[in-house]
């Protein structure tokens, strides 16, 4: 009998979330079955933390529900054939020590993958959201060789594989982040330009500095006002993969921003909201690709390790507070 330990959504957020918010339990899971889907039992290695947690909890979640999450688990006992004791997998299954399932929602971390590197990349650079970086560059932007690229929240998980990304593809790249130490860490990582929008006197004049010429793609991941404000940047035709919007994921009432139909109009651009999932039946193609470039060196990667599965709660707040440099992990 294996005992897990799990947490759930005590009550949806109200403004930033609060530990108060999250109830820590124990479930006691059942003994596999050669039939059925109770064939795997895992124990999760590491969990992810990460901005789209906070939307779609009140979106996809009710009270008492285990914390939506993906993990890196190992297979600690196995009835199916396709995944042997002591493989390292992917899975879905929220915020969990233990958990079981038939296979069918798992991945398994590429053969290729060499033992020097964390297997908490499988949740981050390698993972979703450097997938996120990669198809929304490709086949949102369409970056071309020569453009000049634009990433917010760059220091985070998915936007410094996007500058990354862009550099590869021969693009000019320009971050922004909300900590001195995390511009500096983009210039570490190449970015042609990078700059503090908390502490710049106008954003406007920052964004022009940066690229008087302005903009033809702009992976936007904040939303509201820099949005706004870098709309009015972009060149004719520009490209806007709108992957995230974390300045409105805490907003209790909902902001009120500028309209953006006349500089989509005049500029003729083309705005795309997307979700990774939508190129899973390409997944192994973009794993392959990043996994290659990081172990070229091409890809750098950062991560904010949290130890100790009850920490999981002030990981989450910390993510969204903006504490972390490239990706939030907890080792359970």
């Amino acid at each position: 009998m294996v005992i897990a330990k799990v947490w759930v959504l005590k009550k949806h957020f109200d403004g930033f979330p609060k530990t108060s918010d999250f109830d820590l339990k124990k479930i006691e899971l059942p003994n596999l079955m050669d039939g059925g889907k109770q064939k795997l039992l895992l124990e999760s290695v590491f969990l992810s933390v990460d901005p789209y947690m906070r939307p779609y909890s009140r979106r996809a979640m009710k009270e008492g529900d285990i914390m939506i999450g993906t993990q890196v688990a190992r297979v600690v006992e196995s009835k199916n054939p396709a995944f042997a004791v002591g493989a390292f997998v992917v899975g879905h299954s929220g915020w969990r020590t233990h958990f079981i399932s038939d296979g069918k929602d798992l991945q398994l971390l590429p053969s290729s993958w060499p033992e020097s590197l964390p297997k908490s990349l499988a949740l981050g650079t390698v993972g979703m959201p450097g997938l996120t970086a990669y198809f929304g560059l490709l086949e949102v932007c369409k970056m071309k060789p020569g453009e000049t690229v634009l990433v917010n929240a760059a220091a985070g998980a998915v936007g410094s594989v996007v500058g990354q990304l862009a550099k590869i593809g021969g693009c000019k790249v320009v971050g922004c982040a909300g900590a001195d130490d995390k511009v500096a860490y983009l210039k570490k990582l190449g970015f042609d330009e990078a700059f503090n929008y908390k502490t710049v006197k106008s954003l406007d004049e920052a964004l022009h500095r940066a690229s008087p010429d302005g903009y033809d793609c702009f992976f936007d991941n904040v939303g509201g006002e820099f949005a706004s404000v870098a709309i009015n940047q972009m060149k004719t035709y520009g490209r806007i993969a709108v992957c995230g919007a974390i300045s409105q994921y805490n907003d209790s009432v909902p902001q009120k921003g500028p309209y953006v139909q006349m500089p989509m109009i005049f500029k003729e651009l083309r705005m795309e909201g997307f979700i990774v999932s939508r190129w899973n039946n390409r997944r192994e193609e973009g794993v392959k690709a990043l996994l290659k470039w990081v172990v070229e060196g091409k890809v750098k990667y950062h991560e904010q390790v949290t130890e100790g599965f009850e920490n999981m709660p002030m990981a989450f707040i910390g993510m969204l507070k903006g504490e972390n440099i490239g990706k939030a992990v907890v080792k359970v």
